[in-house]
C-alpha cells in the first residue's frame, strides 16, 4: 500500500471491507482520455493524442481487468500501435513486480522492479493500491489511466485514424443498454466473484455467492447462439469472457465460488469458446499466469499449492 508515495505495507489483497464485511475495491485514481485530437476526455485533463508507439500498457496476464483491455487492442488491431508489458503473475509483499517467471518482462522505460515505483513516478504523493492495468505516456513520461473501463473505451475509437475498424465496441444505439448491463454484470459476476473469495462474514459470502450464480443463470437463460446484444460483439461480451475463462481454473476453488462450474451452463461454455476462437483471443488469456497468481495468494492459500486442473479448460487452451 502506498501512503503519501511510499510503500508502507505488505501487499494484502483486502483493500476495504464495510460493517458487513463485504469487499469494497479501490476506485481508480488516474483518469485522463487519448483522444484523436488530444481534446480532453469525459475525464481528467487532454493532451493524449492518439500517436503509434506513444503509449504502453501495462498489464498481468491474471488480472481480468487488465485483459479486457488487452483483448480490446487485440480486436481492433492495435498490436503494433500499443506495446505491452507484463508483469509477474505473483503478487508479493510489493505488489506487482517485473519479471523473475516466464512471460513476464522487464520494465522497459525505467528499470523498476515493482509497478507501484511508476506510480510514485507519476504522483510523487499518491496513495493506494498500484494497480493494473496502466497505461502510460511514453512522450510526456506521465500515467494516462489506471482505469480499464476507460482504457476499453479508448482503444475502441481513439484510433481509429490511425487503424480503421468495422468493430464497434461501443456502438452509440446501444449505449444505455450496454451500461445497464455492465453495471450489473460487474457488481455481481466480475467483483462478484471477489467479493465472495475475500468476504469477512458469512453473510457477505452468502451474499456475494448467490449474486454470482444468479447472474450466471440470467446470462445463460439471455444467450442463444450468439452475443449478449445479438450477433455483433460489444465491451459486455469481452467484461463477461474474462471473468468465464477464469471461472473453473481459478474462481470456483480459490473464491470458493463451488456451486457449480462453468461447464454446468452448456450456452454459457459454448459462448466462452466462440469469443477465445476470435482473432487475437486466445493470445490474452495465459493459464499458466492466471492459476499461478490466484493461488500464490498467501491469505487464501497459505502453502502455495496450485491445482493441476481442470482438465477442460486445460484441453480448450491446448
Amino acid at each position: 500500500m502506498l501512503v503519501d508515495g511510499k510503500w508502507t505495507a505488505d501487499w494484502q489483497p483486502v483493500q476495504k471491507a464495510d460493517a458487513m464485511g463485504r469487499f469494497v475495491r479501490q476506485v481508480s485514481g488516474f483518469r485522463n482520455w487519448i483522444t484523436p485530437d488530444g481534446s480532453a476526455g469525459p475525464t481528467g485533463e487532454g493532451g493524449f493524442k492518439a500517436e503509434a508507439g506513444r503509449y504502453r500498457l501495462y498489464v498481468a496476464y491474471i488480472c481480468p481487468w487488465a485483459s479486457r483491455t488487452l483483448m480490446a487492442r487485440a480486436l481492433k488491431g492495435l498490436q503494433d500501435i500499443i506495446p505491452v508489458t507484463v508483469v509477474n503473475p505473483v503478487l508479493g509483499d510489493e505488489g506487482w513486480s517485473f519479471g523473475g517467471y516466464p512471460g513476464a518482462d522487464e520494465d522497459p522505460l525505467h528499470g523498476a522492479r515493482f509497478m507501484h515505483e511508476l506510480y510514485t513516478r507519476a504522483d510523487p504523493h499518491v496513495s493506494g493500491r498500484a494497480t493494473v492495468p496502466v497505461l502510460w505516456d511514453e512522450q510526456r513520461d506521465v500515467m494516462v489511466s489506471n482505469e480499464s473501463a476507460d482504457i476499453l473505451r479508448m482503444v475502441d475509437t481513439a484510433f481509429e485514424g490511425l487503424v480503421p475498424s468495422d468493430l464497434r465496441l461501443y456502438p452509440e444505439a446501444l449505449g444505455p443498454e450496454i451500461d445497464a448491463l455492465n453495471a450489473e454484470i460487474y457488481d455481481l459476476l466480475n467483483n462478484g466473484v471477489y467479493k465472495a473469495g475475500f468476504a469477512s462474514s458469512q453473510e457477505a459470502y452468502d451474499e456475494a455467492v448467490d449474486g454470482v450464480f444468479d447472474m450466471l443463470d440470467r446470462l445463460e437463460d439471455r444467450l442463444d447462439g450468439g452475443y449478449l446484444f445479438g450477433d455483433a460483439l460489444t465491451e459486455t461480451d469481452i467484461r463477461t469472457f474474462v471473468t468465464l475463462i477464469r471461472f473453473d481454473a481459478a474462481y470456483h476453488g480459490i473464491f470458493k465460488c463451488n456451486r457449480r462450474q462453468l461447464i454446468a451452463y452448456p450456452k454459457l461454455s459454448s459462448y466462452m469458446e466462440r469469443i477465445l476462437a476470435l482473432p487475437g483471443v486466445r493470445g490474452t488469456v495465459n493459464m499458466d499466469h492466471i492459476t499461478r497468481g490466484y493461488y500464490s495468494i498467501k491469505a487464501l492459500n497459505p502453502g502455495g499449492i496450485r491445482p493441476e486442473g481442470p482438465a477442460h479448460i486445460a484441453a480448450l487452451l491446448g
